[in-house]
């Protein structure tokens, strides 16, 4: 469990444990060849991937940004994706329980950013962290609402509506902050409406960037997933991201990097790249 401070702030990385996906869809049009060199596959051509959480404590508040896969795939997706579920355990091996959560935050609702937000006690979907406020953008939930062809199967609705229908999710439209020191951004392009985290303490800024930059091996502008719906998008707002972030000094956090929860980035003979 990586730990720093940012100014007067506590950062702790938490992971659900790593999970399974298809190289190329991770990938995208990035040829094997360029792309293994960073991430190496199995005999399936999967490679592993992290389900990175970020815990901030601000002293006034304890904020979980993102909450992993969960425990509640249905049996197919669960033997896909080997469903690690862990973050439970490793929160409660830093000494956080579920009822001292005060924030939520999910980027964005797909099964494996949302998939703690609840569970199911006794055949009832429940809050996992019963005292939090959860947030989200209202676009991205609308959008899992409409449960279109190319990718409803990345929404599980019992992570996100029994939340919204009883109050304790709250729907934000576009930037804003959350609670003082942590704000949110929408990046668009993995889908239309997923938002970063923005933490910023005492001269020192750091951001969870979520599914638009997964892993360090996705750092190159163009080297996009094949899950992002609009990859033209995602390029502009990684633009967008590294004017910010690199002339600002930001820590970066990484959502599906198996072996890096955070860096600071540089540009070398045009390449942003970590910085060592």
């Amino acid at each position: 469990m990586p730990q720093r401070t940012l100014g007067d702030f506590q950062l702790t990385h938490f992971t659900d444990g790593n999970y399974f996906l298809d190289g190329g869809a991770f990938f995208g049009v990035v040829p094997k060849v360029l792309w293994e060199r960073k991430l190496p596959a199995d005999e399936s051509n999967r490679v592993s991937a992290g389900l990175n959480s970020l815990l901030v404590r601000t002293g006034r508040h304890t904020v979980l940004i993102e909450t992993g896969m969960g425990n509640k795939l249905p049996e197919k997706m669960a033997r896909i994706y080997a469903q690690p579920a862990g973050l439970l355990n490793n929160l409660a091996s830093g000494g956080v329980r579920p009822e001292d959560i005060d924030v939520v935050i999910n980027t964005h609702l797909h099964f494996d950013h949302c998939g703690w937000n609840t569970v199911n006690r006794n055949g009832e979907i429940v809050p996992t962290f019963p005292n939090a406020t959860y947030y989200v953008q209202e676009g991205e939930w609308q959008y899992a609402q409409e449960q279109r062809e190319r990718d409803r199967v990345s929404y599980i609705s019992d992570n996100y509506d029994p939340l919204v229908r009883s109050g304790q999710m709250r729907l934000v439209r576009g930037d804003r902050e959350i609670v003082p020191g942590i704000s949110v951004q929408v990046f668009p392009g993995h889908t239309r409406h997923m938002q970063a985290v923005v933490v910023r303490s005492g001269g020192e800024t750091a951001c969870y960037i979520s599914d638009l930059i997964p892993t360090t091996a996705h750092l190159a502008l163009t080297w996009v997933m094949a899950f992002d719906l609009f990859p033209l998008e995602s390029i502009e707002s990684r633009k967008a991201f590294y004017q910010a972030a690199i002339p600002g000094n930001w820590l970066v956090a990484f959502t599906h990097d198996p072996d890096v929860a955070w860096t600071y980035l540089q540009m070398r003979e045009g390449k942003v790249v970590p910085r060592s």
